[in-house]
């Protein structure tokens, strides 16, 4: 297994380069810890609108207890680049990311907007920033950004879908775009041969969420 360690891996402090993503309410603390203390990363789901802070607080405070490796939070950021977003928009995920750094969070993941006004804050607070991106030219404004590591995402992921393409057509692309940084791949990606292909492509390590929907963790009903 010790040929599983990536660069990606020495960043972020954990020993195999497998993430779950943070898939709403469901992926709660439990989840998050279990896959940090089985080796990966784990992400809490933060990006739903309906989640009171407090809440979200809670579950940050439970994921800790349950495991003392790192694990990550998840925001959507479209509020960033929508002209149409208010202040108060955006307010409400920066309260949410002074919330995680009040909370010791190791890592953020965030998706479906410009990462810029967020990567220095999370970084002071001590946080490794990774950014989901859908195209070559996003992957290059989320690396201009500052980010630690950039998520490749193919049009086979499930839940938010930015990408238009393959995720074997846009891994390599993104790759070579923003190397020397390292890139996951995410999307239609749930096995050891999936792992391996998305590795010998370039990537670093992988973000699965469909793969831990099955999982006793995960907050989804039974049926």
């Amino acid at each position: 297994m010790a040929t599983l360690q990536t660069s990606i891996c020495r960043t972020l402090g954990i020993d195999y380069p497998i993430l779950s993503v943070g898939f709403g309410v469901s992926a709660g603390p439990e989840l998050a810890s279990a896959v940090s203390n089985a080796g990966g990363c784990g992400v809490l789901g933060a990006s739903t609108g309906s989640m009171p802070i407090d809440e979200l607080r809670r579950r940050v405070r439970r994921c800790r207890e349950s495991t003392n490796r790192p694990f990550g939070i998840n925001f959507l950021i479209g509020d960033f680049e929508d002209p149409e977003a208010t202040d108060e928009d955006r307010a409400w995920t920066l309260d949410r990311l002074a919330m995680a750094i009040e909370g010791r969070v190791p890592i953020l993941v965030l998706f479906w907007g410009d990462p810029s006004a967020l990567v220095e804050d999370a970084h002071r607070g001590g946080m490794k920033v990774l950014v989901q991106v859908g195209s070559v030219e996003e992957g290059k404004s989320a690396a201009d950004a500052g980010v630690d590591a950039v998520i490749a995402q193919g049009l086979e992921a499930g839940g938010h879908v930015r990408a238009t393409n393959s995720i074997w057509e846009v891994l390599p692309a993104v790759v070579e775009a923003v190397s020397p940084l390292p890139v996951l791949a995410s999307g239609g990606i749930g096995d050891g041969a999936g792992i391996a292909r998305a590795l010998h492509l370039g990537a670093q390590g992988v973000s699965m969420g469909t793969r831990f929907v099955a999982s006793e963790e995960a907050w989804i009903h039974a049926t």
